[in-house]
Protein backbone atom coordinates (compact mmCIF):
# COMPACT_ATOMS: atom_id res chain seq x y z
CA UNK A 1 0.00 0.00 0.00
CA UNK A 2 1.67 3.19 -1.16
CA UNK A 3 0.28 6.22 0.67
CA UNK A 4 2.68 8.68 -0.99
CA UNK A 5 1.92 7.90 -4.63
CA UNK A 6 2.80 10.71 -7.05
CA UNK A 7 1.54 11.04 -10.60
CA UNK A 8 4.10 10.61 -13.36
CA UNK A 9 4.81 12.43 -16.60
CA UNK A 10 2.34 10.43 -18.68
CA UNK A 11 -0.55 11.16 -16.31
CA UNK A 12 0.42 14.84 -16.32
CA UNK A 13 0.46 15.04 -20.11
CA UNK A 14 -2.83 13.09 -20.29
CA UNK A 15 -4.40 15.74 -18.05
CA UNK A 16 -3.33 18.49 -20.44
CA UNK A 17 -4.56 16.67 -23.55
CA UNK A 18 -7.83 15.51 -21.98
CA UNK A 19 -8.64 18.96 -20.56
CA UNK A 20 -8.03 20.60 -23.92
CA UNK A 21 -9.80 18.23 -26.31
CA UNK A 22 -13.53 18.53 -25.63
CA UNK A 23 -16.49 19.33 -27.85
CA UNK A 24 -15.13 22.68 -29.08
CA UNK A 25 -13.07 21.37 -31.98
CA UNK A 26 -16.00 19.22 -33.19
CA UNK A 27 -18.56 22.05 -33.12
CA UNK A 28 -17.03 25.47 -33.80
CA UNK A 29 -15.81 25.23 -37.42
CA UNK A 30 -19.31 25.62 -38.86
CA UNK A 31 -19.66 29.08 -37.31
CA UNK A 32 -16.16 30.19 -38.33
CA UNK A 33 -17.08 29.52 -41.97
CA UNK A 34 -19.67 32.32 -41.90
CA UNK A 35 -16.81 34.85 -42.06
CA UNK A 36 -13.83 32.81 -43.25
CA UNK A 37 -13.99 30.99 -46.59
CA UNK A 38 -10.35 30.01 -47.16
CA UNK A 39 -8.89 26.72 -45.95
CA UNK A 40 -5.57 28.49 -45.45
CA UNK A 41 -7.17 31.13 -43.19
CA UNK A 42 -8.97 28.48 -41.12
CA UNK A 43 -5.74 26.56 -40.55
CA UNK A 44 -3.92 29.80 -39.61
CA UNK A 45 -6.72 30.51 -37.12
CA UNK A 46 -6.30 27.17 -35.35
CA UNK A 47 -2.51 27.38 -35.52
CA UNK A 48 -2.59 30.84 -33.94
CA UNK A 49 -4.78 29.50 -31.12
CA UNK A 50 -2.12 26.86 -30.50
CA UNK A 51 0.69 29.43 -30.52
CA UNK A 52 -1.11 31.54 -27.92
CA UNK A 53 -1.61 28.48 -25.71
CA UNK A 54 2.01 27.39 -26.19
CA UNK A 55 3.25 30.83 -25.09
CA UNK A 56 1.12 30.52 -21.96
CA UNK A 57 2.41 26.99 -21.29
CA UNK A 58 6.01 28.22 -21.54
CA UNK A 59 5.36 30.70 -18.73
CA UNK A 60 3.36 28.29 -16.56
CA UNK A 61 6.26 25.86 -16.79
CA UNK A 62 8.59 28.39 -15.17
CA UNK A 63 6.03 29.36 -12.53
CA UNK A 64 5.34 25.72 -11.68
CA UNK A 65 9.02 24.90 -11.31
CA UNK A 66 9.60 27.94 -9.07
CA UNK A 67 6.48 27.24 -6.98
CA UNK A 68 5.90 23.44 -7.13
CA UNK A 69 2.61 23.32 -5.22
CA UNK A 70 -0.79 22.09 -6.46
CA UNK A 71 -3.34 24.79 -7.22
CA UNK A 72 -2.27 26.54 -10.44
CA UNK A 73 -3.20 30.22 -10.67
CA UNK A 74 -4.38 30.30 -7.06
CA UNK A 75 -0.90 29.41 -5.80
CA UNK A 76 1.07 31.55 -8.27
CA UNK A 77 -0.99 34.71 -7.78
CA UNK A 78 -1.11 34.29 -3.99
CA UNK A 79 2.68 34.01 -3.88
CA UNK A 80 3.66 36.60 -6.46
CA UNK A 81 0.90 39.24 -6.26
CA UNK A 82 -1.31 39.03 -3.16
CA UNK A 83 -3.20 36.26 -1.33
CA UNK A 84 -6.49 38.04 -2.08
CA UNK A 85 -5.80 37.97 -5.83
CA UNK A 86 -4.96 34.28 -5.63
CA UNK A 87 -8.08 33.57 -3.60
CA UNK A 88 -10.34 35.35 -6.08
CA UNK A 89 -8.78 33.28 -8.85
CA UNK A 90 -9.30 30.10 -6.84
CA UNK A 91 -12.85 31.15 -6.00
CA UNK A 92 -13.79 31.47 -9.68
CA UNK A 93 -12.12 28.15 -10.54
CA UNK A 94 -13.52 26.21 -7.59
CA UNK A 95 -17.09 27.56 -7.69
CA UNK A 96 -17.77 27.42 -11.44
CA UNK A 97 -14.50 27.29 -13.39
CA UNK A 98 -14.37 23.50 -13.38
CA UNK A 99 -17.89 22.61 -12.26
CA UNK A 100 -19.63 24.36 -15.18
CA UNK A 101 -17.50 22.76 -17.95
CA UNK A 102 -17.94 19.34 -16.28
CA UNK A 103 -21.70 19.90 -16.22
CA UNK A 104 -21.69 20.96 -19.87
CA UNK A 105 -19.54 18.01 -20.97
CA UNK A 106 -21.65 15.56 -18.96
CA UNK A 107 -24.91 16.87 -20.45
CA UNK A 108 -23.34 16.82 -23.92
CA UNK A 109 -22.32 13.21 -23.34
CA UNK A 110 -25.87 12.36 -22.30
CA UNK A 111 -27.24 14.11 -25.39
CA UNK A 112 -24.92 12.20 -27.75
CA UNK A 113 -25.81 8.86 -26.12
CA UNK A 114 -29.53 9.71 -26.29
CA UNK A 115 -29.28 10.21 -30.07
CA UNK A 116 -28.19 6.59 -30.45
CA UNK A 117 -30.25 5.13 -27.56
CA UNK A 118 -33.35 7.36 -27.18
CA UNK A 119 -34.57 5.48 -24.09
CA UNK A 120 -31.65 6.81 -22.03
CA UNK A 121 -32.51 9.96 -20.05
CA UNK A 122 -29.98 12.72 -20.75
CA UNK A 123 -29.87 14.17 -17.23
CA UNK A 124 -29.73 10.75 -15.56
CA UNK A 125 -26.86 9.75 -17.85
CA UNK A 126 -24.96 12.96 -17.03
CA UNK A 127 -25.44 12.52 -13.27
CA UNK A 128 -24.36 8.87 -13.44
CA UNK A 129 -21.15 9.76 -15.28
CA UNK A 130 -20.31 12.50 -12.76
CA UNK A 131 -21.01 10.17 -9.82
CA UNK A 132 -18.87 7.31 -11.16
CA UNK A 133 -15.89 9.46 -12.10
CA UNK A 134 -16.11 11.36 -8.81
CA UNK A 135 -15.92 8.04 -6.97
CA UNK A 136 -12.86 7.07 -9.04
CA UNK A 137 -10.96 10.26 -8.19
CA UNK A 138 -12.07 10.49 -4.54
CA UNK A 139 -10.56 7.10 -3.65
CA UNK A 140 -6.95 6.64 -4.73
CA UNK A 141 -4.61 8.82 -6.78
CA UNK A 142 -2.91 5.81 -8.38
CA UNK A 143 -6.21 4.28 -9.51
CA UNK A 144 -7.55 7.64 -10.74
CA UNK A 145 -4.26 8.26 -12.54
CA UNK A 146 -4.52 4.91 -14.33
CA UNK A 147 -8.10 5.59 -15.42
CA UNK A 148 -7.13 9.04 -16.70
CA UNK A 149 -4.19 7.73 -18.75
CA UNK A 150 -6.29 4.93 -20.26
CA UNK A 151 -9.15 7.22 -21.27
CA UNK A 152 -6.75 9.76 -22.80
CA UNK A 153 -4.78 7.16 -24.78
CA UNK A 154 -8.03 5.79 -26.20
CA UNK A 155 -9.24 9.30 -27.03
CA UNK A 156 -6.06 10.20 -28.92
CA UNK A 157 -6.03 6.82 -30.70
CA UNK A 158 -9.61 7.30 -31.94
CA UNK A 159 -8.91 10.83 -33.15
CA UNK A 160 -5.68 9.79 -34.90
CA UNK A 161 -7.54 6.97 -36.67
CA UNK A 162 -10.22 9.44 -37.76
CA UNK A 163 -7.56 11.84 -39.09
CA UNK A 164 -5.77 9.10 -41.04
CA UNK A 165 -9.05 7.88 -42.54
CA UNK A 166 -9.90 11.45 -43.52
CA UNK A 167 -6.53 12.04 -45.17
CA UNK A 168 -6.73 8.89 -47.31
CA UNK A 169 -10.34 9.64 -48.27
CA UNK A 170 -10.75 11.08 -51.77
CA UNK A 171 -12.97 14.18 -51.63
CA UNK A 172 -15.62 14.85 -54.25
CA UNK A 173 -14.95 18.62 -54.18
CA UNK A 174 -11.88 20.71 -55.10
CA UNK A 175 -9.77 21.90 -52.16
CA UNK A 176 -6.49 23.78 -51.72
CA UNK A 177 -4.54 24.73 -48.61
CA UNK A 178 -2.59 27.42 -50.47
CA UNK A 179 -3.35 31.09 -49.70
CA UNK A 180 -6.15 32.53 -51.82
CA UNK A 181 -6.56 36.11 -53.00
CA UNK A 182 -8.89 36.74 -50.04
CA UNK A 183 -6.83 34.94 -47.40
CA UNK A 184 -4.87 37.91 -46.04
CA UNK A 185 -7.92 40.16 -45.89
CA UNK A 186 -9.76 37.39 -43.99
CA UNK A 187 -6.92 37.01 -41.49
CA UNK A 188 -7.03 40.74 -40.68
CA UNK A 189 -10.85 40.90 -40.64
CA UNK A 190 -13.05 41.31 -37.56
CA UNK A 191 -14.62 37.91 -38.24
CA UNK A 192 -11.24 36.19 -37.94
CA UNK A 193 -10.55 37.69 -34.54
CA UNK A 194 -14.08 36.99 -33.34
CA UNK A 195 -13.47 33.35 -34.26
CA UNK A 196 -10.15 33.41 -32.40
CA UNK A 197 -12.04 34.07 -29.16
CA UNK A 198 -13.91 30.77 -29.51
CA UNK A 199 -10.83 28.92 -30.78
CA UNK A 200 -9.02 30.08 -27.63
CA UNK A 201 -11.82 28.53 -25.56
CA UNK A 202 -11.34 25.27 -27.48
CA UNK A 203 -7.66 25.37 -26.45
CA UNK A 204 -8.43 26.09 -22.77
CA UNK A 205 -7.01 23.45 -20.45
CA UNK A 206 -3.38 23.76 -21.59
CA UNK A 207 -2.49 24.72 -17.99
CA UNK A 208 -4.18 21.65 -16.42
CA UNK A 209 -1.02 19.91 -15.18
CA UNK A 210 -0.10 22.94 -13.05
CA UNK A 211 -3.06 22.21 -10.76
CA UNK A 212 -1.41 18.97 -9.62
CA UNK A 213 2.22 20.10 -9.37
CA UNK A 214 2.38 19.13 -5.69
CA UNK A 215 1.12 15.62 -6.49
CA UNK A 216 3.66 15.12 -9.29
CA UNK A 217 6.91 13.19 -9.44
CA UNK A 218 9.80 15.58 -10.07
CA UNK A 219 7.63 18.61 -11.04
CA UNK A 220 10.75 20.64 -11.88
CA UNK A 221 11.28 18.34 -14.85
CA UNK A 222 7.87 16.83 -15.61
CA UNK A 223 5.59 19.87 -15.31
CA UNK A 224 7.15 22.01 -18.09
CA UNK A 225 7.47 18.96 -20.36
CA UNK A 226 3.83 17.95 -19.81
CA UNK A 227 2.52 21.48 -20.42
CA UNK A 228 4.57 22.07 -23.56
CA UNK A 229 4.35 18.62 -25.17
CA UNK A 230 0.64 18.30 -24.35
CA UNK A 231 -0.13 21.70 -25.88
CA UNK A 232 1.97 20.91 -28.96
CA UNK A 233 0.22 17.56 -29.51
CA UNK A 234 -3.23 19.14 -29.23
CA UNK A 235 -2.26 21.95 -31.62
CA UNK A 236 -1.20 19.39 -34.24
CA UNK A 237 -4.42 17.40 -33.68
CA UNK A 238 -6.61 20.51 -33.95
CA UNK A 239 -5.00 21.74 -37.18
CA UNK A 240 -5.19 18.28 -38.77
CA UNK A 241 -8.77 17.70 -37.60
CA UNK A 242 -9.99 20.95 -39.10
CA UNK A 243 -8.17 20.18 -42.33
CA UNK A 244 -9.87 16.76 -42.44
CA UNK A 245 -13.27 18.36 -41.83
CA UNK A 246 -12.70 20.75 -44.76
CA UNK A 247 -11.07 18.07 -46.92
CA UNK A 248 -13.85 15.51 -46.47
CA UNK A 249 -16.93 17.73 -46.95
CA UNK A 250 -17.74 20.88 -48.97
CA UNK A 251 -17.81 24.16 -47.06
CA UNK A 252 -21.44 24.64 -48.09
CA UNK A 253 -22.39 21.55 -46.06
CA UNK A 254 -20.34 22.62 -43.04
CA UNK A 255 -21.27 26.31 -42.74
CA UNK A 256 -23.51 26.97 -39.75
CA UNK A 257 -23.58 23.28 -38.77
CA UNK A 258 -23.01 22.35 -35.12
CA UNK A 259 -22.31 18.63 -35.63
CA UNK A 260 -19.24 18.97 -37.84
CA UNK A 261 -17.94 15.55 -36.81
CA UNK A 262 -21.14 13.87 -37.98
CA UNK A 263 -21.04 15.53 -41.43
CA UNK A 264 -17.37 14.72 -41.94
CA UNK A 265 -17.72 11.11 -40.78
CA UNK A 266 -20.72 10.60 -43.07
CA UNK A 267 -18.61 11.64 -46.07
CA UNK A 268 -15.63 9.50 -45.04
CA UNK A 269 -17.35 6.33 -43.79
CA UNK A 270 -20.98 6.61 -44.86
CA UNK A 271 -24.19 7.84 -43.24
CA UNK A 272 -24.44 5.01 -40.69
CA UNK A 273 -21.01 5.70 -39.24
CA UNK A 274 -21.79 9.40 -39.31
CA UNK A 275 -24.63 8.72 -36.88
CA UNK A 276 -22.29 6.62 -34.74
CA UNK A 277 -20.01 9.66 -34.48
CA UNK A 278 -22.33 10.93 -31.75
CA UNK A 279 -21.50 7.91 -29.62
CA UNK A 280 -17.78 8.26 -30.35
CA UNK A 281 -17.77 11.93 -29.27
CA UNK A 282 -19.61 10.90 -26.09
CA UNK A 283 -16.83 8.40 -25.37
CA UNK A 284 -14.18 11.06 -26.04
CA UNK A 285 -15.81 13.34 -23.47
CA UNK A 286 -15.20 10.82 -20.67
CA UNK A 287 -11.50 11.68 -20.48
CA UNK A 288 -12.26 15.42 -20.40
CA UNK A 289 -14.74 15.00 -17.55
CA UNK A 290 -12.27 12.80 -15.68
CA UNK A 291 -9.42 15.28 -16.13
CA UNK A 292 -11.45 18.22 -14.81
CA UNK A 293 -12.72 16.24 -11.81
CA UNK A 294 -9.12 15.24 -11.09
CA UNK A 295 -7.53 18.69 -11.48
CA UNK A 296 -10.09 21.18 -10.13
CA UNK A 297 -10.29 19.94 -6.52
CA UNK A 298 -6.57 20.59 -6.00
CA UNK A 299 -7.37 24.33 -6.05
CA UNK A 300 -10.11 23.85 -3.45
CA UNK A 301 -7.71 21.82 -1.27
CA UNK A 302 -5.01 24.50 -1.40
CA UNK A 303 -7.56 27.19 -0.48
CA UNK A 304 -8.71 25.07 2.46
CA UNK A 305 -5.13 24.75 3.66
CA UNK A 306 -4.58 28.52 3.57
CA UNK A 307 -7.90 29.85 4.90
CA UNK A 308 -9.03 28.42 8.28
CA UNK A 309 -12.68 29.11 7.45
CA UNK A 310 -12.41 26.53 4.64
CA UNK A 311 -10.20 24.00 6.43
CA UNK A 312 -12.71 21.15 5.99
CA UNK A 313 -12.14 21.32 2.23
CA UNK A 314 -8.48 20.41 2.71
CA UNK A 315 -9.27 17.02 4.28
CA UNK A 316 -7.58 14.04 2.63
CA UNK A 317 -7.95 10.28 2.98
CA UNK A 318 -5.18 7.84 3.88
CA UNK A 319 -3.97 7.96 0.26
CA UNK A 320 -3.64 11.79 0.45
CA UNK A 321 -6.53 12.29 -1.98
CA UNK A 322 -8.50 15.51 -1.21
CA UNK A 323 -11.83 13.69 -1.14
CA UNK A 324 -13.76 16.59 0.44
CA UNK A 325 -12.64 18.91 -2.35
CA UNK A 326 -13.53 16.32 -5.02
CA UNK A 327 -17.00 15.84 -3.51
CA UNK A 328 -17.53 19.60 -3.16
CA UNK A 329 -16.73 20.33 -6.80
CA UNK A 330 -18.95 17.49 -8.00
CA UNK A 331 -21.78 18.65 -5.74
CA UNK A 332 -21.67 22.05 -7.47
CA UNK A 333 -21.63 20.24 -10.84
CA UNK A 334 -24.72 18.22 -9.89
CA UNK A 335 -26.50 21.42 -8.80
CA UNK A 336 -25.72 23.05 -12.15
CA UNK A 337 -26.94 19.99 -14.06
CA UNK A 338 -30.19 19.64 -12.09
CA UNK A 339 -31.01 23.36 -12.31
CA UNK A 340 -29.84 23.55 -15.97
CA UNK A 341 -27.84 26.70 -15.20
CA UNK A 342 -24.47 25.56 -16.55
CA UNK A 343 -24.84 27.26 -19.94
CA UNK A 344 -25.71 30.60 -18.30
CA UNK A 345 -22.70 30.24 -16.00
CA UNK A 346 -20.37 29.38 -18.89
CA UNK A 347 -21.16 32.68 -20.63
CA UNK A 348 -19.30 34.61 -17.94
CA UNK A 349 -16.88 32.08 -16.46
CA UNK A 350 -14.58 32.19 -19.52
CA UNK A 351 -14.20 35.95 -19.19
CA UNK A 352 -13.21 35.90 -15.50
CA UNK A 353 -10.85 32.94 -15.96
CA UNK A 354 -9.14 34.77 -18.86
CA UNK A 355 -8.44 37.70 -16.54
CA UNK A 356 -6.63 35.49 -14.04
CA UNK A 357 -4.71 33.67 -16.77
CA UNK A 358 -3.59 37.11 -17.98
CA UNK A 359 -2.50 38.07 -14.45
CA UNK A 360 -0.73 34.73 -13.95
CA UNK A 361 1.35 35.05 -17.11
CA UNK A 362 2.20 38.66 -16.22
CA UNK A 363 3.40 37.48 -12.78
CA UNK A 364 6.43 35.85 -14.42
CA UNK A 365 7.93 39.35 -14.60
CA UNK A 366 7.50 39.64 -10.82
CA UNK A 367 9.08 36.20 -10.38
CA UNK A 368 12.10 37.21 -12.47
CA UNK A 369 12.49 40.41 -10.46
CA UNK A 370 12.32 38.65 -7.10
CA UNK A 371 14.21 35.45 -7.86
CA UNK A 372 17.88 35.68 -8.77
CA UNK A 373 18.84 31.98 -8.63
CA UNK A 374 18.21 29.63 -11.54
CA UNK A 375 14.92 27.73 -11.06
CA UNK A 376 15.98 24.92 -13.42
CA UNK A 377 13.63 26.04 -16.17
CA UNK A 378 13.25 29.41 -17.84
CA UNK A 379 10.56 30.58 -20.24
CA UNK A 380 11.84 30.15 -23.78
CA UNK A 381 11.80 33.39 -25.75
CA UNK A 382 11.38 35.56 -22.65
CA UNK A 383 10.18 38.35 -22.66
CA UNK A 384 8.73 38.06 -26.19
CA UNK A 385 6.62 34.94 -25.58
CA UNK A 386 4.84 36.19 -22.43
CA UNK A 387 4.28 39.61 -24.01
CA UNK A 388 2.81 37.97 -27.13
CA UNK A 389 0.45 35.95 -24.95
CA UNK A 390 -0.57 39.02 -22.96
CA UNK A 391 -1.27 41.06 -26.09
CA UNK A 392 -3.41 38.40 -27.76
CA UNK A 393 -5.14 37.34 -24.55
CA UNK A 394 -5.70 40.98 -23.61
CA UNK A 395 -7.39 41.59 -26.94
CA UNK A 396 -9.67 38.60 -26.29
CA UNK A 397 -10.65 39.97 -22.87
CA UNK A 398 -11.34 43.40 -24.36
CA UNK A 399 -13.43 41.94 -27.16
CA UNK A 400 -15.55 39.78 -24.84
CA UNK A 401 -16.14 42.72 -22.49
CA UNK A 402 -17.25 45.05 -25.29
CA UNK A 403 -19.39 42.45 -27.07
CA UNK A 404 -20.87 40.78 -23.98
CA UNK A 405 -20.89 43.42 -21.23
CA UNK A 406 -23.67 41.79 -19.19
CA UNK A 407 -21.93 38.41 -18.97
CA UNK A 408 -18.59 40.12 -18.31
CA UNK A 409 -20.04 42.16 -15.44
CA UNK A 410 -21.57 39.00 -13.96
CA UNK A 411 -18.12 37.43 -14.14
CA UNK A 412 -16.61 40.42 -12.32
CA UNK A 413 -19.40 40.21 -9.72
CA UNK A 414 -18.44 36.60 -8.98
CA UNK A 415 -14.81 37.72 -8.62
CA UNK A 416 -15.92 40.45 -6.18
CA UNK A 417 -17.88 37.89 -4.13
CA UNK A 418 -14.71 35.82 -3.91
CA UNK A 419 -12.81 38.88 -2.66
CA UNK A 420 -15.47 39.53 -0.02
CA UNK A 421 -15.31 35.91 1.18
CA UNK A 422 -11.51 36.18 1.48
CA UNK A 423 -11.49 39.37 3.54
CA UNK A 424 -14.38 38.21 5.76
CA UNK A 425 -12.65 34.89 6.33
CA UNK A 426 -9.34 36.58 7.07
CA UNK A 427 -11.00 39.03 9.48
CA UNK A 428 -12.75 36.22 11.36
CA UNK A 429 -9.48 34.26 11.60
CA UNK A 430 -7.60 37.28 12.96
CA UNK A 431 -10.33 37.95 15.56
CA UNK A 432 -10.31 34.32 16.64
CA UNK A 433 -6.52 34.33 16.91
CA UNK A 434 -6.56 37.61 18.86
CA UNK A 435 -9.20 36.26 21.24
CA UNK A 436 -7.16 33.09 21.79
CA UNK A 437 -4.02 35.13 22.58
CA UNK A 438 -5.91 37.36 25.03
CA UNK A 439 -7.47 34.41 26.90
CA UNK A 440 -4.12 32.66 27.22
Amino acid sequence: MNSTYKIGFYTAISLVIANMIGTGVFTSLGFQLFDIHSVFSILVLWLLGGIISFCGALVYGELGVAIPRSGGEYVYLSKLMHPSVGFMSGWVSSTVGFAAPVALASMALGTYVNKIIPTINITACALTVVAVITLVHAMHLKFGSGVQKTLTVLKVAVIVCFIIAGLVHKPSHPISILPQSTSMSEIFSAGFWVSLVYVSYAYSGWNAASYLAGDMQNPQKNLPKALLLGTFIVTVIYVLLNFVFLYSAPMSELTGVLEIGHVSAAHIFGEYFGKMMSLIIAFLLLSSISAMIMAGPRIIKSMGEDLPMLHLLAKTNKYHVPYMAVITQSAITVLLIVTAQFEAVLTFVGFSLSIFTFLTVSSVFILRKRKTENTGYKTWGYPVTPILFLLLNGFTIYFVFTQKPTESLLGLLNVAIGGAVYFIGKSLSEKKEKSYVETN
